[in-house]
């Protein structure tokens, strides 16, 4: 990772990843930094039908990542918060647009929700 763009991934974007996406990964390769919400890595281990490769590919992509803890002594907390009721987004992903931004970073998905709101800056996958 050497750019400066940063990015926070939604869980379909880690899957759209791992199912070889070379775009994103290029995308990803010139990054300054790379994150998921610790929300994005339950969802991804909670897909049923999950292989041991599967299960071993996710865990080398998330050695060369950030997952981003829930803490309740900062502002990520506050912006899920703010994300879910102003916006009305489901929990988990007010979680993940908060990771966004206190992260300072893009968000990559494939879910149309995030792209209505000002404070996010959205890229697809």
């Amino acid at each position: 990772m050497s750019g400066k763009f940063r990015f926070v991934l939604d869980t379909n974007a880690v899957v759209s990843l791992l199912n070889g996406n070379r775009e994103l990964a290029a995308r990803l390769e010139k990054a300054a930094y790379v994150g998921i919400s610790i929300i994005t890595y339950l969802e991804f281990l909670a897909f049923n039908g999950l292989t041991q490769d599967d299960r071993d590919t996710f865990q080398k992509f998330c050695a060369r990542v950030e997952i981003v803890p829930l803490i309740h002594n900062n502002d990520l907390a506050d912006n899920a918060l703010i994300l879910r009721t102003l916006h009305r987004l489901k929990l988990p992903d007010a979680v993940i647009g908060a990771t966004a931004l206190c992260r300072k970073a893009i968000i990559i998905t494939n879910d149309s929700h995030f792209s209505g709101i000002a404070s996010l800056s959205v890229q697809g996958c």
